[in-house]
């Protein structure tokens, strides 16, 4: 879960770069011959959406792995419905997600 947490924060960072990179790099008016905006537009595009999709990726796997803990910790509970613990490790992930 950790480390899913940190390729969402590695991710956040790419967008912000990428944002950055947009407003240093559309020409003003006296650089607008010297760089080609379209392709420029295009390349940065990409990478965002490339970076989207990946970012969505991961987060489906986190669900989906944590919905299964869930549901593992639910059967587990329903067999040992006195078990404390077991509730609270069932809560925890039920949070998460």
């Amino acid at each position: 879960f950790f480390l899913i947490q940190e390729l969402l924060r590695v991710m956040r960072t790419i967008d912000d770069r990428i944002v950055h990179e947009l407003n240093t790099t559309i020409p003003t008016a006296s650089f607008v011959g010297k760089i080609d905006a379209s392709q420029t537009c295009k390349e940065l595009y990409q990478s965002l959406m490339e970076a989207h999709t990946s970012r969505e990726r991961i987060i489906k796997s986190c669900i989906a792995q944590t919905s299964s803990v869930v549901e593992n910790l639910r059967e587990e509970r329903e067999k040992a419905q006195d078990d404390i613990a077991l509730l609270k490790q069932l809560r925890k992930e039920q949070t998460k997600v």
